[in-house]
């Protein structure tokens, strides 16, 4: 059996245009808190603030 990790998938999305353009895998016990981060948007073609917005399975 495989062990239950602490980690979790979540998708990124640009605050700006709202379309989800990245999956990341964080650590729920050493960051609790939501990220945001600046990433580059394939619809925007500009760096924007991604943040996080929805746990995938």
């Amino acid at each position: 059996m495989a062990k239950k990790s602490s980690r979790i998938l979540l998708g990124l999305t640009c605050e700006v245009c709202k379309k989800q353009n990245y999956v990341i895998e964080k650590s729920k016990i050493n960051t609790p808190e939501a990220l945001t981060l600046k990433k580059y948007c394939n619809k925007c073609k500009k760096h924007t603030a991604h943040k996080e917005k929805k746990k995938l399975d």
